[in-house]
């Protein structure tokens, strides 16, 4: 990055636990523990997850693969009582994929953890170390006094000192880290981690609830195998961190859709006119396009915008894959996002990007509502494996926790998500001048941007490749199992 030709903004605060009274019309804090199933209860579920793949036709897809790619122990960490991020998020996602059958269409994978080394890849020694070394902090040490320092942004009320942070964030980055290769290696065409997309983290800084930014190493691997690689977002918050990241570069554009309000909602960058370097000599200049929005948008201007937008970038940067960041806090009655977007508008960008024929990896990211975060990754994910017009509206019976669900549709209404939809502040002509200043940023983008790379990614296949030797028992150990599953043939198409 060029400093004299960034300006730098400091984040705006994303939380604050003494706000929380101003929520509780939107959320419900979740406090009923999460027990673990025994054995006869988990053969039971396999058997329900085997009927309602069978009834509603779950089947792998016709001429391209699937994977999912999660690691359960990520659903077990707490940030803190009052902290909106809720992993568990991820556990309620689960619920709902395993109970409409989705498993059967897709190869699933168990990550490990992302090593030291891996991690390092992009963040600095000094900040992995004091991740690794910093000790748990029962609370933020600005609830009493707001100015005091905190070193690397660690500590506070947006990214707090919790038990097992580091082995957090070293899943979160794995699953993606494991997405993004069995995209280089063409094992998989879409490859979906919901357990990552945390945006916001810089190379030697925690920001907005994100330690480490796994997006960046996933994107780095993809950098080995494909000139150009394009990223979305479509968080309701800016995705700056991997913006920064990239900031002077040609080989990655990085597109972003969010709420735009510079001095009162986080991070307050990403205008209209940040488009990358000032300097023209800078490779990355033009190649950062941003979205800003207002408050209320809906599904229709969502979708025609997000089409036009991301269908002319692709026209005209060419890319070789997508890396798109799912962010559930653009859903309507999100705890922090304040916009009118349902499930199906949500979904609808997923589609939009699968049908550009490119390989893709599926990224979460923000979501503070867990049972819409839910809603929205189990139907995008259906919307992966070419199910989305198949499975049923109403959640199956046999889902577990199906009362946190509170409605018992996939596709609650805006008056079921919040009390009221917000105030619509975007007009159609500020929609067209946004249309029309992408387009303008566009003309300047070549067709075919440099890839020659001075610095190649590291690929730490040696390092990969003992960690992943240690596995390997436990792997084989599975393979009864997994062979009995195939036979059955679920999951399979079958000729009539």
């Amino acid at each position: 990055m060029d400093p004299a030709t960034y300006r730098y903004r400091p984040p705006k605060p994303n939380y604050l636990p003494h706000n929380i009274e101003a929520d509780d019309p939107v959320v419900e804090e979740y406090n009923v523990p999460l027990g673990k199933a025994d054995d006869r209860e988990n053969a039971i579920f396999f058997n329900k997850m085997k009927f309602a793949a069978q009834e509603y036709n779950i089947v792998r897809p016709k001429g391209y693969t699937v994977s999912f790619h999660a690691q359960p122990e990520m659903e077990k960490h707490h940030f803190g009582q009052t902290h909106p991020m809720k992993p568990w998020r991820l556990t309620l996602t689960k619920s709902l994929v395993t109970s409409y059958g989705m498993p059967f269409a897709m190869d699933n994978y168990l990550t490990r953890e992302a090593t030291y080394e891996e991690l390092n890849s992009f963040h600095s020694r000094d900040y992995l170390e004091y991740l690794v070394m910093a000790a748990p902090e029962d609370q933020p040490r600005d609830i009493e006094n707001p100015d005091k320092e905190v070193k690397f942004n660690l500590g506070g009320s947006d990214c707090p000192l919790f038990h097992g942070l580091y082995n957090y964030c070293s899943m979160s980055a794995g699953t993606s880290l494991d997405a993004a290769r069995k995209i280089c290696n063409k094992q998989s065409d879409i490859a979906i981690a919901w357990g990552g997309g945390l945006h916001h983290a810089k190379k030697t800084e925690a920001s907005g609830f994100c330690y480490i930014n796994d997006i960046v190493l996933a994107i780095l691997q993809l950098l080995r195998i494909h000139a150009r690689v394009l990223y979305v977002d479509i968080d309701v918050h800016h995705g700056d961190g991997v913006e920064e990241a990239f900031f002077s570069t040609d080989r990655v554009m990085t597109v972003s859709f969010h709420k735009y309000q510079p001095d009162y909602f986080f991070p307050g960058t990403g205008g209209l006119d940040d488009n990358g370097p000032k300097s023209e000599h800078n490779p990355g200049a033009h190649h950062a396009i941003n979205v800003p929005l207002n408050d209320g948008i809906t599904d229709e201007q969502y979708e025609a915008l997000f089409k036009n937008i991301v269908g002319a970038v692709n026209e005209r940067y060419r890319p070789s894959a997508i890396a798109l960041q799912c962010g559930a806090d653009s859903l309507a009655g999100d705890r922090l996002g304040r916009f009118n977007l349902r499930v199906q508008g949500h979904g609808a960008c997923v589609r939009y990007c699968k049908s550009l024929g490119l390989p893709m990896i599926l990224f979460g990211g923000g979501g503070y509502t867990p049972r819409n975060v839910a809603r929205a990754w189990a139907y995008e994910t259906s919307i992966a494996i070419g199910a989305d017009t198949r499975i049923p509206e109403t959640i199956p019976e046999h889902t577990p926790w199906r009362e946190h669900f509170v409605h018992d549709t996939l596709f609650p209404t805006l008056e079921q998500s919040m009390s009221e939809p917000r105030h619509n502040r975007n007009s159609e002509k500020r929609l067209r001048e946004i249309v029309a200043h992408v387009h303008e940023q566009l003309r300047f983008v070549s067709h075919a941007p440099s890839v020659q790379s001075q610095i190649i990614p590291p690929d730490l296949g040696g390092i990969r490749d003992d960690v992943e030797a240690r596995l390997k028992e436990e792997k084989e150990e599975r393979n009864d199992e997994l062979r009995r599953i195939r036979e059955e043939g679920l999951g399979q198409a079958m000729e009539l």
